[in-house]
């Protein structure tokens, strides 16, 4: 979000360093609206000096003991006056703060400029590709077959883009949960959160999902809560309207939760097997850092969702997405895509970003520095990682030449010692 008075200073510039990505944003409207809170902040503020000036003579007069029953009737007057100008203002703010939360952050000067993912720019690779003697099958073939993936009576109790995970496919994706989540917080250092699974308005609006895309979510129909899509909406919100002092930064969360979206606007995507799922499972990992220090604290994040791929001996790679692909509230984001046999390419399995004080904004996250003013802190979040994909790549790229699957030796203490799915 943006402060408005900035926002109105400088909205040429702002328009202009956005270029595409708010293309979608009704410039000249916002202008107006911001011209228009500019204008009633004048006559507000002169009104209240009239007043002041208006109350001081009452005074005297009163003082003086002269008549000032004339001179109270203006002053009332004077005060309705100022409560109609108000009102006026505080819908002119209001307006103009729902256009500005429509905004999208700004691109950090590093991310490569373009307009969909053929501009994003690889930055390493890790891991050997797999060489099958056979022709490697999809997860869902793989799944199916083995008895541990049934769409079928998932789409009968819950309709499509749901699973029902059963046997050593039910056991496997809790082994990866439990695996995620004791790498996070003992070797990596973040602290284990199990937040709500619905939120409130304002914690959507804090993490930029509200006001722009309440399609995409899933809503009660008699309260204004929604299920969460990720688990960064709750833990980042941990710390809403809080100032936190300055030895307590960085702060760092990991949190497994069921993750729920509409995927409005994937129609015909993904439409079979577990890629693009209405719920799913995903370990968080979100941070809290100076401004000075964000940057390497992304850098970190993103190397703590990658050594869970190394230690699954997943290949991968990682990916600088340019300023068009990137989510709405991100400055910079790393994609850390895993390879799929099947598709003979690379799919997203995490997405590590550093939103500076965008969200901070919007919530309120402050923190105190050694001199004792305030200051917005950096929020960061990335997947470590997204558990159902983790899954697909298991199964796709351990797959074996009849069929079965093999564990990876990370996994198998969490698995009570299986080394291998065969069918049952």
């Amino acid at each position: 979000m943006y402060d408005l008075r900035v926002l109105r200073d400088n909205l040429d510039a702002i328009r202009s360093q956005l270029g595409p990505r708010g293309s979608d944003v009704a410039w000249d409207d916002l202008r107006a609206r911001l011209e228009e809170r500019r204008t009633l902040t004048i006559s507000v503020d002169g009104l209240r000096h009239e007043l002041k000036k208006g109350s001081e003579h009452v005074a005297k007069l009163k003082r003086e003991k002269q008549p000032a029953d004339a001179a109270m009737a203006q002053m009332k007057a004077l005060g309705d006056r100022i409560q109609a100008a108000e009102d006026s203002l505080r819908t002119a703010e209001e307006r103009a703060m729902d256009m500005a939360l429509r905004i999208p952050n700004l691109p950090h000067s590093s991310v490569p400029a373009g307009k969909d993912p053929t501009d994003n720019q690889e930055m390493r690779k890790w891991g050997t590709v797999p060489a099958f003697t056979f022709a490697p099958k999809t997860h869902w073939d793989l799944g199916e077959a083995l008895g541990i993936l049934d769409f079928e009576r998932a789409a009968k109790i819950a309709g499509a883009r749901f699973a029902v995970l059963t046997g050593p496919g039910a056991r496997l994706e809790r082994a990866l949960i439990n695996f995620m989540l004791d790498l996070h917080s003992t070797r990596h250092d973040y602290q284990e959160v199990l937040p709500p699974f619905m939120v409130n308005r304002a914690a959507m609006t804090g993490t930029g999902q509200l006001p722009k895309f309440e399609e995409d979510l899933f809503k009660l129909r008699d309260d204004d809560y929604f299920l969460i899509p990720t688990a960064e909406v709750p833990v980042t919100n941990l710390l809403r309207d809080e100032i936190v002092p300055d030895d307590r930064v960085p702060i760092r969360y990991t949190a497994h939760t069921p993750c729920f979206r509409r995927e409005a606007g994937s129609y015909g995507k993904d439409t079979r097997g577990l890629i693009r799922q209405h719920q799913f499972n995903k370990v968080e990992l979100v941070a809290f850092s100076r401004p000075e220090d964000s940057y390497q604290e992304l850098e970190r994040l993103t190397g703590h969702a990658e050594t869970v791929l190394q230690e699954l001996a997943l290949p991968y790679r990682v990916v600088t997405l340019c300023a068009g692909d990137m989510g709405f509230s991100a400055a910079k984001t790393y994609d850390i895509e895993v390879w799929l046999p099947s598709q003979n390419g690379f799919r997203e399995i995490s997405s590590c970003s550093n939103f500076e004080a965008f969200q901070a904004r919007r919530a309120g996250i402050r923190y105190r520095r050694k001199d004792g003013k305030t200051d917005f802190l950096h929020t960061l979040n990335g997947s470590g990682l997204a558990v159902g994909r983790t899954l697909v790549a298991i199964l796709e790229n351990y797959q074996q030449a009849d069929g079965s699957v093999t564990i990876p030796h990370a996994l198998r203490p969490y698995m009570g010692g299986i080394e291998r799915i065969t069918k049952n």
